[in-house]
């Protein structure tokens, strides 16, 4: 049975589980505040390295060997040049890896991405540098890398200027074939929001929400290698046509923002059912930016996008004062490499103070809850509860989510 939550819900030390089982925890050395980047790498000797990338200096990414998941292992952490960068979002193929660069302000550096030959997981060795920055850039946000030849990623450039100071970050594509030397391949931005773009700058949500007409999760499926699905932030989803890389081209832009309050981070296509799962990012604390949503939307005509249902939420008065943010973030996206889980009936996100949640959506017209774990509070949380920030699911079904504080890693057995 579901437990049932009522009133002010449970305390935030309380740890909630159902059809998730903790299997080990482990606080990094210290340094468990992790950002949303998780990738697994399966070595040539037969370990396991999943990789995690910090949410903040001065930590820049972590090995973990979780061959064995109840005895993990860290095998190397690295450090950031300086506090004002992060990496933040990692994707590994084979032995390589690509960590993401944003800088807190426009202009520093480094902002972009580096490329890591990590054959010996433990001297992970540079390969090269993409450079992002720009007066008016932070760098690299997100990356998405799972063909070995491709990084899409959500960042600035020297030569853009935006329309408005919170649409710094549009969609690029890099060729990476050549790993020393990596070069763009293409561009998207959202109209508008490029100085002398032919088209007027966007309708803003009121200041409170409005966190940019910027790009963040741009997923590109072997599948359907000719299309990428971006997460625009207050922009909505959008479907670009990349067979010609260097011109993508506009499918599909849907926005729900206003009346919601913004924040599109990942859309996700499960291709054999003609479905997105659309995810918000809640970016405010103590419920401020309330419902933030996962919805299941039919794109079997892709020109026109139709929700047909949201995912149940964990209940509102029982854990938006629980502390920190509450609401969806990050999914786990069926990534298209070997130690991925893959499902198109299970759907697996991080819900900050929320926890992790598990969601059957074998009639999409009615999502079903079917797991959920969410940690007691850390010791010495900012937030006063947990705030898991990204989730990744093996192919044995092992489930790893962080904590984008001091948490670190939980790692779960999910029984369904």
């Amino acid at each position: 049975m579901v437990a049932k939550l009522s009133g002010s819900g449970p305390r935030p030390e309380q740890t909630l589980a159902w059809n998730m089982k903790l299997l080990s925890h482990h606080e990094l050395q210290g340094f468990g505040g992790i950002g949303e980047g998780m990738g697994m790498q399966i070595t040539s000797d037969g370990r396991r390295i999943l990789w995690l990338a910090h949410e903040s200096a001065p930590k820049n990414f972590t090995g973990v060997d979780v061959t064995d998941p109840r005895s993990p292992k860290v095998v190397v952490q690295t450090e950031l040049p300086h506090a004002k960068v992060r990496s933040n979002s990692l994707d590994i193929v084979g032995d390589t890896m690509i960590v993401a660069y944003q800088t807190k302000d426009v202009g520093l550096v480094p902002a972009g991405f580096d490329i890591f030959d990590i054959s010996t997981p433990e001297t992970p060795r540079l390969v090269s540098h993409f450079d992002a920055s720009g007066p008016y850039s932070r760098g690299v946000h997100a990356v998405w890398f799972v063909d070995g030849e491709y990084v899409h990623m959500a960042a600035g450039a020297a030569d853009f200027k935006p329309t408005h100071p919170n649409d710094d970050q549009f969609y690029r594509i890099i060729d990476v074939r050549n790993p020393s030397r990596p070069v763009e391949a293409g561009r998207w931005w959202y109209p508008g929001t490029r100085e002398g773009d032919s088209a007027p700058p966007p309708s803003r949500l009121e200041p409170k929400f409005d966190m940019g007409f910027r790009a963040h999760n741009t997923n590109v499926f072997p599948a359907r290698p000719d299309r990428a699905y971006v997460g625009y932030l207050d922009g909505g989803a959008v479907i670009l046509d990349i067979a010609d890389k260097a011109h993508p081209k506009l499918v599909s832009l849907w926005r729900y923002s206003p009346p919601f309050n913004g924040f599109c981070h990942t859309v996700l296509p499960l291709f054999d059912r003609g479905l997105l799962i659309v995810s918000d990012e809640c970016v405010l604390d103590d419920g401020a930016d309330w419902p933030k949503l996962v919805r299941v939307v039919d794109a079997r005509l892709e020109t026109n996008l139709v929700p047909i249902s949201t995912f149940p939420l964990p209940p509102f008065a029982a854990f938006a004062h629980r502390g920190g943010r509450s609401g969806a973030h990050n999914l786990h996206e069926n990534l298209p490499v070997p130690a991925s889980w893959k499902s198109d009936q299970i759907i697996v996100g991080t819900f900050f103070n929320g926890g992790v949640r598990a969601y059957d959506i074998s009639d999409p017209y009615r999502p079903e809850e079917v797991a959920y774990f969410v940690p007691g509070a850390p010791p010495l949380s900012p937030a006063g509860a947990v705030q898991l920030n990204d989730v990744y699911v093996d192919d044995r079904r092992i489930v790893y989510t962080v904590d984008r504080f001091v948490g670190g890693l939980y790692i779960l057995e999910m029984n369904i």
